[in-house]
């Protein structure tokens, strides 16, 4: 078994019910899991074909953060579709969302979203 994870990368988005959230917009930090059967051929070759470019799904987690969503879960979704879509080997991937800043009253550090998916087929 095998993992890639990206930790904390931090964005500039326009996500929110509320149109002030999508003029004003806010920092989010995203968290991906993924696993992945084998990336020993990868460790044993030192080569980029045999792996998952962790830069390949960076770029995918930007792209998508751009197309602006009142949901966060929407977004997420988006993210790990697109990702299982380009790497379909990939065997799960969680995903979780922060927005630092979320309208709320009171002081709050975050409000996050959690979402994972299987792709491995039910034996």
């Amino acid at each position: 078994m095998s993992k890639i994870y990206l930790e904390d990368v931090k964005i500039y988005a326009y996500h929110g019910v509320l149109p002030e959230e999508n003029i004003i917009g806010a920092y989010y930090i995203l968290n991906v899991e993924l696993l992945h059967t084998d990336l020993w051929k990868a460790a044993e070759s030192d080569d980029l074909n045999d792996t998952i470019s962790y830069a390949d799904i960076n770029e995918i987690i930007h792209d998508e953060m751009k197309i602006k969503s009142k949901l966060l879960e929407h977004v997420v979704g988006r993210i790990i579709s697109k990702i299982h879509e380009k790497f379909p080997q990939i065997d799960y991937i969680k995903l979780k969302i922060t927005k630092t800043s979320p309208p709320m009253d009171g002081e709050v550090k975050g409000a996050s979203i959690e979402l994972e998916k299987s792709f491995k087929p039910d034996n």
